[in-house]
């Protein structure tokens, strides 16, 4: 059973990306959230950080990967079968990444200037090599090494990472059978990516956070929370003293400064907090009647892949037709609505018209019984 809980936390993480995104061609502070708070305007408290999003995602799919894995191969992650491991990433991940191929690819096609490469370090990269990087999952080595070449497929960055995790996983499970074993490596990857973001502090290319190593600990959290949560007995909840600790020491990592500044740090403790309120998620039981913004909140979480996959095109036709330079403050926040409605829209018709059924056709093809 899903954890409305955990969609919860899902739905808050795309939010903030969602925010971060178009805040930063459609600046909000010459609107009502200009207002100062703190020596800096809201929208930029709100708006600047929404990286952070990307570090609970991280943290939510360590531990769901990790425990589902550990569901299915009867507690024993030395059982995985790689094959099926694979599969099912593959029937999550590709589907609606081959469409966002397709569908930059003939934005492009009509030569519309967010979805064509670009030159932004006076180097240019082929459209093919570009779309070989998104398929096999160095997107963020191509971002570092020539900056951000095509607009739209700018936030497969992070999938790329993801994916190099999950590739690596499996592998780990059968060659270290005993947890213990598992959790070591995982808490040296932990240990070595903020040494890797201080190797790399304040480089523009960005290495210090969209790198293997830079993000890596907080999947890394996730999976050592769920093997955590199956060596200890469950219990009915998390004291709330712990979730509150949790919360706070997120929303003061969030508001405390750009991310560019304290990542060295403040990714893998802001990583931490989240597994606490992963795990507490988890444990809660479903409400039986929940209220109307837990359902909002729950239907946005579920379909936050296919919103984070696609909300750049809609940013980016946005920019064909509103220049971001010349838009006045109160088509920004217009926008900005019609931005929300109209990610909110794609991403349900995808989800529920394409990922879902080829994700159903390819687990029944070729997975064989766990």
């Amino acid at each position: 059973m899903r954890s409305y809980r955990i969609d919860i936390l899902r739905a808050i993480a795309i939010l903030l990306v969602l925010l971060h995104h178009f805040n930063i061609p459609y600046k909000l502070h010459d609107t009502f959230l200009g207002v100062e708070l703190f020596g800096e305007s809201l929208s930029t408290l709100l708006a600047r950080n929404g990286n952070y999003g990307v570090t609970l995602f991280f943290v939510i799919s360590g531990f769901l990967i990790t425990q589902h894995s550990l569901q299915r191969s009867q507690g024993q992650l030395a059982n995985i079968q790689v094959k099926n491991f694979y599969i099912r990433r593959i029937a999550r991940i590709v589907p609606c990444l081959l469409l966002l191929v397709l569908m930059v690819s003939g934005l492009a096609a009509l030569e519309l200037k967010p979805f064509m490469n670009q030159a932004p370090n006076d180097i240019a990269v082929s459209y093919g090599l570009t779309v070989f990087a998104a398929l096999s999952f160095w997107m963020n080595l191509l971002i570092i090494q020539f900056g951000w070449v095509n607009y739209a497929f700018g936030v497969l960055w992070s999938l790329s990472v993801e994916e190099v995790f999950y590739l690596i996983f499996p592998i780990l499970c059968v060659l270290l059978p005993r947890v213990k074993a598992l959790a070591l490596v995982l808490l040296a990857v932990i240990c070595y990516a903020p040494y890797f973001r201080a190797l790399h502090f304040g480089d523009e290319n960005g290495a210090y956070l969209y790198h293997y190593f830079a993000s890596f600990d907080a999947i890394a959290i996730g999976c050592l929370t769920a093997l955590w949560a199956q060596a200890r007995p469950r219990s009915t909840q998390l004291p709330f003293y712990l979730q509150g600790l949790a919360v706070m020491i997120m929303l003061g990592v969030y508001f405390y400064a750009p991310i560019k500044a304290v990542s060295t740090w403040s990714m893998t403790l802001f990583a931490l907090a989240a597994a606490v309120m992963v795990y507490a998620a988890s444990l809660a039981k479903n409400p039986q009647q929940p209220h109307l913004v837990q359902r909002i909140l729950v239907w946005i979480g579920q379909r936050s892949y296919e919103m984070y996959l696609f909300h750049l095109l809609i940013l980016g036709i946005f920019k064909v037709f509103y220049v971001p330079k010349t838009t006045l403050p109160q088509e920004k926040l217009w926008l900005l609505l019609l931005y929300f409605i109209a990610t909110f829209l794609l991403s349900a018709v995808i989800e529920r018209y394409y990922a879902r059924p080829l994700n159903g056709q390819i687990r029944q093809r070729w997975l064989s019984k766990d």
